[in-house]
């Protein structure tokens, strides 16, 4: 048998001519802890019995399985729940929305059409997500309606929730404004006709996918390079209603990192906030800046319907030079200035309609013309990607477009060459080695993306 007595005398000892060796607060702790432990570890261990001499027992209980007909009977009292979700559309009523989502309940749609809170799931936008919940007989149990803050200035950050609850045959509403949640998400998608058809093909929000055009507009010419069986992967922060995606303008969310593989090349960008300036913008992996001191085009992406080059004038009915790029877009559509300037002209000019001219550096101006509503005066300073009107028919105009021109020196010029020549604005020495990083870790997702296949998915 051990003599524990004996052992812990000499730890003791031992301990004791260690800490006179050392003597500092934090070794004698550390000593006396370890003392502690020699004591707890040999007065135990021979106090612990051996398993083979622990008495044992058997106990043995007879499971009851209930016959056929009792499992139908308690399959028919469990009550069935059915939940679905859907978006508001222009057409509905309050009967036409409950029957698209299985559920036929005219005291439900009554209180739709009749309460103050309830009306306001049909009224406004359309879009609104709407949560139902009702039972097998198509009972209403449930309603939850999601869509934009009613605030302007909440809407990037809130999103308001109404609540309908019915007791028995009484509905109450409750009208709350919550906080949205940032998810990122990863997607991927092959291009088969259209980057929109690719982007709607894989899930990834149309604002998403203008955010891809713009950072690679400056590499790939999204309206004459795109080729069949061009890859693309994205990672995006999106924002979520309890947890549900959502694309409501300011609140689309962001890329944060993306591939583009067009003819067979690869471009791949990330979004990079200097924590040094606070200013962000998206880089290649080599670190060269994406932004330049123009934009490739004055709307977020769209289709050309005329280039710069010679054509048929549709009102002349004869050939001539066509000194600008013409963007179809329905009327309304915003029109941003492509760098930052100073208002030159911004009002009624003949065949232009209504148009503005901008001043910029370097002897450059730009032309925007036939819009339907100027947002900006002469004199006015404006940034790189201002809203200053929107897409109209006015002056000489078929239809609604948006005709741009680019001028040097008074000079017209293809406003794709001048945005692709143009100064790149690069990253800060400083900034470089976090860069890396986040490079980095962006990367691996971009890997995850691209092996999922087409489609979206939660990224943690």
């Amino acid at each position: 048998m051990i003599d524990w007595k004996n052992e812990l005398k000499q730890a003791l000892a031992r301990a004791e001519a260690f800490a006179a060796r050392h003597p500092r607060a934090l070794t004698s702790t550390v000593v006396g802890l370890l003392g502690g432990f020699a004591v707890t570890a040999f007065g135990i261990a021979p106090l612990a019995p051996n398993a083979e001499d622990l008495p044992q027992y058997l106990i043995t209980e007879p499971v009851r399985t209930l016959d056929l007909d009792e499992q139908l009977s308690a399959l028919a009292a469990h009550q069935m729940a059915l939940v679905r979700n859907d978006q508001t559309r222009a057409s509905d009523t309050a009967d036409s929305l409950l029957r698209r989502m299985g559920a036929f309940d005219p005291a439900a749609a009554a209180f739709l059409r009749n309460d103050q809170l309830g009306q306001r799931v049909l009224k406004g936008r359309v879009g609104k997500m709407v949560q139902l919940s009702a039972d097998a007989d198509g009972t209403v149990r449930s309603m939850i309606v999601r869509f934009p803050a009613e605030l302007a200035e909440q809407q990037a950050t809130h999103f308001s929730r109404l609540s309908i609850e019915r007791q028995g045959e009484v509905f109450s509403a409750r009208l709350e404004t919550v906080p949205l949640q940032a998810q990122v998400r990863l997607g991927s998608g092959m291009v088969r006709s259209s980057l929109f058809v690719a982007t709607d093909e894989a899930g990834i929000p149309d604002a998403i996918a203008s955010q891809m055009a713009d950072m690679f507009s400056g590499d790939i010419d999204f309206h004459r390079e795109l080729r069949k069986g061009d890859r693309f992967s994205v990672v995006f922060e999106a924002m979520t209603a309890d947890g549900e995606p959502i694309n409501w303008g300011q609140t689309s969310g962001r890329v944060i990192a993306a591939e583009f593989v067009n003819n067979g090349k690869s471009h791949a960008a990330v979004w990079y906030k200097d924590s040094a300036t606070g200013k962000g913008n998206f880089y290649g992996f080599d670190g060269q800046s994406k932004r330049r001191s123009f934009l490739a085009s004055p709307m977020e992406f769209s289709r050309v319907t005329s280039g710069f080059a010679m054509r048929f004038h549709p009102i002349l009915q004869k050939w001539r030079a066509h000194l600008g790029t013409d963007y179809g877009a329905p009327t309304g559509t915003p029109v941003r200035t492509v760098g930052d300037g100073a208002v030159e002209f911004a009002g009624w000019q003949n065949g232009f309609g209504n148009v503005i001219f901008v001043r910029h550096s370097g002897e450059r101006q730009t032309v925007y013309a036939h819009l339907s509503r100027i947002d900006v005066k002469k004199g006015q300073k404006v940034e790189q990607g201002q809203k200053i009107g929107a897409v109209g028919a006015t002056g000489w105009a078929t239809g609604p477009h948006l005709h741009f021109e680019f001028r040097v020196k008074g000079q017209h010029q293809d406003p794709r060459v001048i945005a692709r020549a143009s100064e790149a604005i690069n990253l800060p020495a400083s900034a470089k080695a976090q860069f890396q990083a986040t490079v980095a870790s962006v990367k691996n997702q971009l890997s995850a993306a691209e092996s999922m296949g087409v489609g979206v998915s939660g990224a943690d």
